[in-house]
């Protein structure tokens, strides 16, 4: 498709400086970590682009088709994850339109993938998250029991948790309370239940600045910390699983309320899921494990085994 390459004094712009204005404009929709998680998502399209020697302002909608291909055959991604790069790639295509960049979207009937109603993701059974909590609690590093508390009995995402600050630290109505700063720069204030209180206070060692969560320099924890402290956690709570990464803890925080018998109204409201339709995602992955068949014909078989 032809590009409109234009500048108030009519001349022709270079396609890469069109392309990089076009991008500015889309970001600019955004803030916070959604404009970073939006930015790359977008880079990876723009770096498939790159590769195939095509210019992404010129793609056309059998191009985009091969880059949500290459997605799912060479970069072996869920559908979870080539679904939202596409949406990205279509919000994007569609700025451009209402920016006279392009005259229409390549990506608008871009086949999508179906996405499965559970979530491939499983969350931590009670027992382990037991033994989690424990082995976090009786680690020799104070960020650790704050860690696994703010990610698995607050349900924060994990940038969520890294980015908190001591000055968020409050109380409102008798209760105390930490202000998370989320998706889309809201803001919302969770209630800090006594133990998620006391492994706060632990990792903030009377401090009254600073990050939180601090990684063993003192400076502010990052993700891929997180993870490496998780990973470290499970192990040494006897915890067997191939990969160990934060949402599991966010996961575990949902299952671990539906199966207290908290409604999935009340759990939708508490992870903040925009549509309740992503906390019956996590609700059915728990349930089909609890109900699978396999575990009827192995206790109905209980006598010869």
């Amino acid at each position: 498709m032809a590009t409109s390459s234009r500048s108030t004094s009519g001349t022709k712009l270079p396609d890469h400086v069109v392309l990089r204005a076009a991008v500015a404009a889309y970001l600019g929709r955004y803030r916070g970590q959604t404009r970073l998680h939006a930015e790359s998502d977008l880079r990876v399209f723009l770096r498939w682009c790159a590769r195939q020697d095509l210019d992404a302002l010129a793609a056309e909608r059998a191009d985009i088709e091969r880059c949500v291909r290459w997605l799912q055959d060479d970069g072996c991604y869920q559908p979870s994850t080539v679904s939202r790069r596409l949406s990205v790639v279509v919000v994007f295509c569609r700025v451009c339109v209402i920016d006279r960049i392009l005259p229409h979207s390549p990506a608008d009937y871009v086949r999508r993938p179906r996405v499965p109603a559970e979530s491939p993701t499983l969350g931590l059974g009670h027992l382990q998250f037991e033994a989690l909590i424990t082995t976090a609690r009786l680690s020799n590093n104070i960020n650790d029991f704050a860690l696994v508390a703010l990610l698995g009995l607050l349900g924060l995402r994990i940038f969520e948790a890294c980015g908190l600050n001591t000055s968020d630290l409050g109380e409102e109505h008798g209760h105390r309370v930490l202000r998370v700063r989320g998706k889309g720069g809201k803001v919302v204030l969770v209630p800090l239940p006594p133990a998620v209180a006391r492994a706060v206070d632990q990792a903030v060692d009377e401090r009254e600045s600073g990050p939180i969560l601090r990684n063993t320099l003192g400076r502010r924890l990052d993700r891929h910390a997180a993870t490496r402290r998780l990973k470290q956690l499970a192990a040494g709570a006897g915890i067997r699983i191939p990969r160990m990464h934060p949402h599991m803890l966010r996961h575990t925080f949902v299952t671990t309320m539906l199966d207290a018998g908290v409604s999935l109204r009340d759990v939708q409201i508490a992870a903040r899921h925009a549509d309740p339709r992503t906390t019956m995602r996590y609700d059915r992955a728990r349930r089909n494990l609890d109900r699978h068949p396999n575990y009827i014909l192995a206790a109905y078989m209980a006598s010869g085994t």
